[in-house]
């Protein structure tokens, strides 16, 4: 315990650490840079989650250019607040509008609107921020507690084992994807193709340009990104109703009663564990989590004939368990440099960008980086609940704006955004295709999660695939030799996984949920 409170200190000094910052030709001493970033996070995260059809992951691919400019620890600290701070500001609109304003918030709807409708918004948002505060300190402490021990197994992998983990990190996210099996294969599978566009490393040859000389290069991270879910959503969301019942008179007193915190103590203890439990998982994340502690609460509790009509269990828990999944998915991210969601995707993109590879070796060669990140989250969730409270009467006026008149400069800024990259027109015609694409997968039932989650970790699985095969002098046995058991291992879990989820009865009811969602 000594160690981890040690670390926690190294990450705080980092998180409040004063120091020189230039804008606008005037260097300003002493300035706590990192916790500014931090707020401009939440409140960005926040302002996201509320705005129903900017999503989380649009955002971040959005703001990846503006990254270049910023220290990695500052870059991610804002990154990472935008994440957790959406968890907050989508139970606003599930809770006085009935529309999730993040995937996670989906079943905060069913009985945080009927809370509002019954004029008990305010106990609905309240509860909604305590148990987000509470599941955030709570699963940060178990980031803080499980990361290190994590890293310090996987310093001892090899070539072998990272491209098996590898594998099991796409076969997980296959599984856990929704609608159809073959879907989700082929999008991870075009993912990995893209991500080999471009000159080969070893032999310097050019690879599926086909004759395009921008193309030498690679298909640019943010650029995908920002046309698979940016582009994509706009269109998506162009396409949905306008009209908003909003509940702006009934949100009165905030503060819940007696008899409601005797009612959302547990809720919420067991949503922040089975949320940081399942965070962890590739693909899940907080969606999962919101989901999988509704399920839970409707089945314990004693309540559960009043789920869907306004029962404060079924905000507290789901609440409760997606900011800590939120918080959890950086455990694989930090430790083993896997992303376990889109959104952690995006963040490793943002740390190849600031010249960072991702894995195990960021704890040990940048220790401030990884611990002020943690520490930030603690500070983040706490300027969440003293903004986000005060904040609801501007929430709510931010609903009535008409989607129509944010999508335009929403596109505009993310042509800035591409363009400034490379300085190359290209890169925004690339963007406009894959928003394309990404709108016809989403027509066809198939997601661009695993899309992206192949496209980062394909370049990753070759090289690693290479240097296995080198040092052992071309035997493909080498994955699955008794020599290298965590490898083997790895392969059996994805092999046992795909064959689990390919079972009849199981697909069939996993496509079942699907249509039941869209």
């Amino acid at each position: 315990m000594e160690g981890i409170f040690g670390n926690l200190a190294i990450g705080f000094v980092e998180v409040f650490k004063l120091q020189p910052v230039t804008m606008w030709g005037m260097t300003l001493q002493h300035v706590p840079f990192n916790i500014i970033m931090c707020l401009i996070g939440c409140l960005l995260g926040t302002l996201i989650g509320v705005l129903p059809g900017i999503g989380p992951v649009a955002t971040i691919a959005m703001l990846l250019p503006v990254t270049f400019n910023l220290s990695p620890i500052a870059a991610l600290i804002m990154l990472a607040g935008i994440y957790y701070g959406a968890q907050y500001g989508g139970s606003t609109t599930a809770i006085l509008v009935n529309i999730p304003g993040e995937s996670s918030s989906v079943v905060t709807c069913l009985d945080g609107y009927q809370m509002a409708r019954q004029g008990r918004a305010g106990p609905a948002l309240a509860t909604a921020a305590i148990g987000s505060f509470f599941a955030g300190c709570v699963s940060t402490l178990v980031v803080a507690m499980f990361a290190p021990p994590l890293a310090e197994v996987a310093l001892k992998f090899g070539p072998a084992e990272y491209f098996s983990l590898m594998v099991l990190g796409l076969v997980a996210a296959v599984v856990l994807a929704h609608g159809s099996l073959i879907k989700a294969i082929a999008m991870v599978i075009l993912g990995l193709l893209l991500g080999l566009v471009g000159t080969d490393v070893n032999s310097g040859v050019l690879r599926f340009a086909f004759g395009i000389s921008e193309l030498a290069d690679g298909i640019g991270f943010v650029t995908v990104a920002m046309g698979m879910f940016g582009i994509c959503e706009i269109i998506a969301n162009l396409e949905q109703k306008e009209s908003r019942e909003i509940f702006t008179s009934s949100v009165g007193k905030l503060m819940p009663s007696k008899e409601d915190w005797k009612r959302m103590i547990m809720p919420i203890l067991r949503g922040t564990a089975l949320g940081s439990a399942l965070g962890i998982l590739p693909g899940g994340g907080a969606l999962l989590a919101s989901f999988g502690a509704y399920t839970l609460e409707k089945k314990v509790s004693k309540y559960s004939h009043e789920f869907g009509k306004g029962a404060i269990e079924g905000v507290a828990a789901p609440e409760s368990a997606n900011n800590a999944g939120a918080q959890t998915s950086f455990i694989p991210l930090l430790t083993l440099g896997i992303p376990s969601n889109a959104v952690m995707a995006l963040m490793i993109g943002a740390m190849m960008i600031q010249g960072i590879a991702p894995g195990p070796q960021v704890m040990t060669e940048r220790p401030q980086l990884f611990w002020g990140m943690i520490c930030s989250m603690w500070v983040g969730n706490l300027m969440l609940v003293i903004l986000n409270l005060p904040l609801i009467g501007m929430w709510i006026k931010l609903l009535t704006v008409p989607y129509r008149y944010l999508y335009p400069s929403i596109l505009l800024f993310m042509a800035i955004g591409v363009f400034s990259i490379s300085n190359q027109p290209f890169d925004c015609f690339l963007m406009a295709v894959f928003g394309l694409l990404g709108y016809v997968c989403v027509k066809l039932g198939c997601e661009p999660a695993p899309l992206i989650l192949g496209f980062i970790l394909g370049p990753l699985m070759e090289e690693n695939l290479r240097r296995a095969m080198l040092l052992s002098r071309g035997d493909p046995w080498v994955f699955i030799s008794p020599s290298k058991p965590i490898s083997m291992g790895f392969l059996i879990a994805s092999v046992a996984l795909l064959v689990i989820i390919a079972a009849p009865s199981l697909r069939k009811k996993r496509e079942e949920v699907f249509v039941e969602e869209t």
